[in-house]
């Protein structure tokens, strides 16, 4: 795997994003290009239609919403640990200042970097995408889905 950065941090599952999901896709353009042009079974392509977009609805909103809500929180608690033992107190109140894309960006950041840009999240209320372009040196993270 090349190394990670800003332009390539972002991760694909290829059977769910490249097969599954575009054959859903194309599954629902036929059946709508089917409901007005086999008028004698419309009432069949539409239902045929509302399973598939219900299919791809489920697939896409369940993986979403168990993957990073999970992983979610684990990111707020690896702050949480980095926090500690960078400044050795606890960041209860940093935490509560910060919003959830300042404290994930924030994990790109060697602890040099960190620093500097935790109190510019802080201070000037920086973006986590404004967080990631300021990384100089990106610390990779290959787990996240």
């Amino acid at each position: 795997m090349k190394q990670q950065n800003y332009s390539n941090h972002r991760k694909f599952y290829p059977p769910h994003h490249f097969i599954y999901l575009p054959i859903l896709i194309l599954m629902e353009i036929f059946g709508i290009y089917k409901i007005w042009n086999d008028p004698e079974n419309q009432l069949i392509w539409l239902l045929f239609s509302i399973v598939i977009f219900l299919l791809f609805y489920l697939a896409f909103m369940t993986r979403q919403h168990y993957a990073l809500g999970l992983q979610n929180r684990i990111v707020i608690l690896e702050f949480q640990q980095r926090y500690f033992e960078i400044f050795n107190i606890r960041s209860d109140e940093t935490v509560e200042k910060l919003k959830f894309d300042q404290i994930a960006a924030l994990r790109f950041a060697y602890d040099d970097e960190f620093k500097e840009l935790l109190y510019k999240a802080l201070h000037e209320n920086i973006s986590g995408d404004e967080i990631k372009r300021s990384i100089k040196k990106w610390r990779a993270d290959h787990l996240r889905v």
